[in-house]
């Protein structure tokens, strides 16, 4: 039978879901605009013709790549940017266990890393390596200084003698940036503490000849803390007493820490510090290939370091291929660091002996001759590139060692594979860096720098770096120099920091992960410079100008 038509509503109502029109959140033609302009780039340009520049992989390996490119000779082409600068995640491996919020590495350079250093790369959220110009005893306590640190405590203070005369102070605090001292009976950190002196003691002395004993305030006099104190406790005590500084003694009376309100103001908040398991800061350490460096790395395990990088300028050699075999086999939790090198066929070498990471560069540090005296090496972009993309394969993170001297050169290193950046002749001149300042005729306070393949380095021990311990004449592969203050690490790592983040938002990568998948991808694009372009991404057309890096 004819049944009656349905109401119009109730026809509607029994409508497929998939027949209904969708609403329309908004109709404004901007808005529309906005996502067919989002859609369009997250689908990616259809025509080849859109994408500006080379991928790393045309650049690096095309059938027309017969020469060697350095940081300078490339640019990276601007991304899409849809997020904040604060927003720009750096963690990047330093090896396979060991990851950084801030991807840089301190070199183990006898004119840059000691345990000082180590402590303030380490709190800004990067490492130190510490070098291996030192006694093995020595080495050690530089590791153990930095295992022990805590916040807030100076567990290497300048110590004086009682004996130094108040002229020889003026000339220490000019040197040492420092205005106040311990006084202990041998002038040295761990003997008893005899008194403190600072600035107000000193100040209106007419005699500037009398020694220290007779201006100071004495030790019972001062206020103290006892050793095992915790920050708070200490903190506590600096507050209540209005004193600046608060020695830490022991039971015998020997002078174990120093706590100053200025660096506890200074430390107080390391939220990207690099710390282990047990909440201590992490190190890492140089060795060598001989074999009384076995028994440097014992030293080195009990003193808690994390990670030995195995210092040599040239690591394919049997001589490192062994001693990665030993330590894996004798402290298989050990991370080990192997290099240098910068071609695939040496990685692969290390990488089979059971490297953790690998550190690449070879010849093209600022203060490096090896390119000029045993004509070997490599242009450090070509080689990091190359290298980075054969280790990835392995699972094997690498450090980019040397040629940087700007925070660009370390976004070009993280957008060519490296996990970090190892950097030696940009943080020589920090306030941490082993040495006193001197003084240029013209007034500016310079600091020493060199290479570790000079002659005052090789006459230290670094010779077995360059394979030369047991040879008469010495051929340098290094220079000698100096380099301007740049001021604290705590300062000028957040600088480098800061510049890292605007360059990778311009690219367009929200993390180093992100950039490394561009980069293989093929959506990270750079073009090559010719000698007239990189002129002209500097500064030029100025009669003078004054180059101030952060305010």
């Amino acid at each position: 039978q004819h049944r009656p038509a349905a109401p119009r509503a109730a026809r509607e109502t029994m409508a497929p879901p998939a027949q209904q029109p969708q609403r329309q959140r908004s109709r404004s033609p901007r808005v529309r605009a906005e996502m067919d302009a989002k859609k369009a780039h997250d689908d990616g340009p259809k025509d080849a013709s859109m994408l500006d520049g080379h991928s790393a992989q045309e650049i690096f390996e095309g059938a027309s790549s017969f020469t060697g490119y350095t940081y300078d000779d490339l640019i990276c082409m601007p991304g899409r940017i849809d997020f904040g600068v604060h927003e720009v995640a750096l963690h990047g491996n330093f090896t396979k266990k060991i990851r950084l919020k801030t991807p840089i590495v301190s070199s183990p350079m006898d004119t840059v890393t000691e345990g000082k250093m180590a402590i303030a790369m380490a709190l800004e959220g990067g490492i130190g390596v510490i070098h291996t110009n030192l006694p093995i005893e020595e080495q050690a306590r530089e590791v153990a200084m930095v295992k022990r640190y805590e916040s807030g405590f100076i567990m290497d203070p300048v110590c004086i003698p009682p004996t130094m005369a108040v002229q020889e102070l003026d000339r220490l605090r000019e040197s040492s940036g420092f205005s106040g001292f311990p006084v202990t009976q041998d002038g040295r950190m761990g003997s008893r503490l005899l008194g403190l002196v600072t600035r107000r003691d000193t100040d209106f002395v007419q005699d500037r000849t009398v020694p220290v004993s007779s201006i100071m305030t004495k030790g019972e006099h001062l206020v103290t803390a006892n050793e095992g104190v915790d920050l708070l406790a200490a903190n506590r005590i600096l507050k209540e007493s209005k004193r600046g500084k608060l020695p830490v003694v022991s039971k015998q009376g020997q002078l174990v820490a120093l706590m100053s309100r200025k660096d506890l103001q200074k430390n107080r908040d390391h939220p990207n510090a690099t710390k282990d398991a047990n909440k201590q800061l992490m190190v890492a350490a140089a060795i060598g290939t001989r074999p009384s460096d076995k028994d440097r790395v014992r030293a080195l395990v009990a003193a808690g370091v994390d990670a030995v990088i195995i210092d040599s300028s040239q690591g394919d050699s049997v001589f490192q291929h062994e001693m990665v075999r030993w330590l894996k086999r004798e402290y298989p939790d050990l991370q080990v660091v192997g290099g240098n090198v910068v071609t695939k066929r040496q990685a692969k070498h290390l990488i089979d002996c059971g490297v953790d990471a690998l550190r690449v560069g070879m010849g093209i540090g600022s203060i490096c001759t090896t390119q000029e005296v045993c004509a070997c090496g490599r242009a450090q972009a070509s080689a990091v590139y190359n290298v980075a993309k054969l280790a990835k394969a392995h699972g094997v993170p690498i450090l980019a060692d040397g040629g940087i001297s700007s925070p660009g050169h370390i976004v070009k290193a993280l957008c060519l594979g490296a996990g970090a950046a190892m950097c030696g002749s940009l943080l020589a001149g920090t306030e941490e860096t082993p040495g006193d300042y001197i003084y240029a005729e013209n007034g500016q306070r310079l600091k020493r720098y060199r290479g570790m393949g000079s002659i005052d380095a090789m006459k230290k021990g670094s010779d077995d770096r360059y394979f030369g311990s047991g040879a008469a004449l010495k051929v340098a592969q290094g220079v000698s120099g100096t380099v301007q203050d740049k001021g604290s690490v705590h300062r000028y790592v957040p600088y480098l920091v800061q510049g890292l983040r605007h360059g990778m938002q311009d690219i367009g990568a929200k993390s180093v992960d992100e950039l490394r998948q561009q980069l293989y991808g093929g959506q990270l694009r750079f073009e090559l410079r010719s000698a007239a372009a990189q002129r002209e991404g500097g500064v030029h057309g100025l009669h003078s100008f004054e180059r101030r890096l952060f305010s």
